[in-house]
């Protein structure tokens, strides 16, 4: 790949897209049966069992403060991050896509509805933009209550 562009995996939350290193997805599983853990933040909404491996999920959507609502497709994204895996609820993945370095713009602090802490960029594709998240900081907490899934 040509110095300057970077490749992302795209999925939608509600009607918009959101973008991520391809380099933290590990892959993408249709919604399993998700065991519910008590006294955890509500956006962890349990664990699954992934190839004999348990993994905490999050529903993304909670995690950003963004409107939810129940899909019927939901899928998880599997993500790796600061060592930790992740599954990561998301209401589609639609594509895997290379982006220039000279489409991305700066965060905003404008439009959104998500907290700039954890958006690398804009970037744009035609007529579309794509938020570009960074989960690792969106995801992997420090505090109390999120370290007894996450860490």
């Amino acid at each position: 790949m040509p110095d300057g562009e970077q490749q992302i995996v795209v999925f939608q939350l509600g009607n918009e897209l959101y973008g991520v290193d391809i380099g933290l997805v590990r892959g993408v599983e249709a919604l399993s049966s998700i065991t519910r853990i008590p006294r955890t933040p509500r956006y962890i909404k349990g664990v699954i069992n992934l190839r004999g491996r348990v993994i905490p999920v999050v529903d993304l959507k909670l995690r950003l403060g963004l409107p939810t609502q129940a899909i019927a497709d939901s899928k998880i994204a599997v993500i790796e991050a600061d060592g930790q895996t992740i599954g990561v609820m998301v209401d589609g993945v639609s594509e895997v896509a290379t982006i220039a370095q000279d489409d991305v713009d700066p965060p905003s602090a404008v439009g959104s509805g998500v907290d700039v802490d954890y958006i690398l960029g804009v970037a744009r594709r035609g007529e579309r933009l794509i938020t570009l998240l960074d989960l690792a900081k969106a995801l992997v907490r420090t505090d109390r209550a999120d370290t007894a899934l996450i860490r």
